[in-house]
């Protein structure tokens, strides 16, 4: 039997940002990922990438960032289409109702998706499997005592992000 599947095209660009030059990755219509360097990992797995600097969708996220980035865009208006399982996709959603320069715990996403204190862990690895970071705003969570615990970007970048949305909230 025939494998009749198709097969998606990766495109990628690199944007500039403050933060470093974020890898964008779509399938032609949505945005699938967004990564800080290094880029090379994300790039190995998919497969046949190809570099698409004149997409349209690309010029989109690259505008909206600079808004964001600048203070004057709070919430991304893209289309997105992660991958990731069930669970991951629900805790990506509850990510994108985190308003701008708020921050929640694991535990608070948790109790949001109605899960018991316990999925506070696996709360936490999907955030940290969340393929569009920035744009799904997986810096805004944080250790239940305040302090800042894991980012894909690293700490420096997560409390970089922090720092722009809390200066620019007034």
């Amino acid at each position: 039997m025939t494998d009749v599947r198709e097969r998606v095209q990766h495109r990628w660009t690199l944007l500039a940002s403050p933060v470093d030059d974020l890898l964008a990755v779509s399938d032609g219509e949505s945005l699938t990922g967004l990564w800080f360097a290094p880029h090379d990992r994300q790039l190995a797995r998919l497969p046949e990438p190809v570099q698409d600097d004149g997409l349209a969708l690309f010029a989109d996220v690259e505008a909206q960032l600079g808004e964001y980035f600048a203070g004057e865009r709070r919430e991304f208006d893209l289309p997105l289409a992660p991958s990731g399982s069930g669970f991951q996709l629900r805790v990506w959603s509850a990510l994108r109702e985190i308003p701008y320069g708020a921050t929640r715990s694991y535990g608070d996403i948790a109790a949001r998706l109605e899960l018991g204190p316990q999925a506070s862990r696996a709360v936490g690895s999907a955030n940290g499997s969340n393929p569009l970071p920035v744009v799904v705003p997986c810096h805004r969570v944080i250790g239940a005592d305040g302090s800042l615990t894991g980012f894909g970007g690293g700490l420096q970048r997560k409390r970089f992000l922090l720092d722009l949305e809390a200066d620019l909230l007034f």
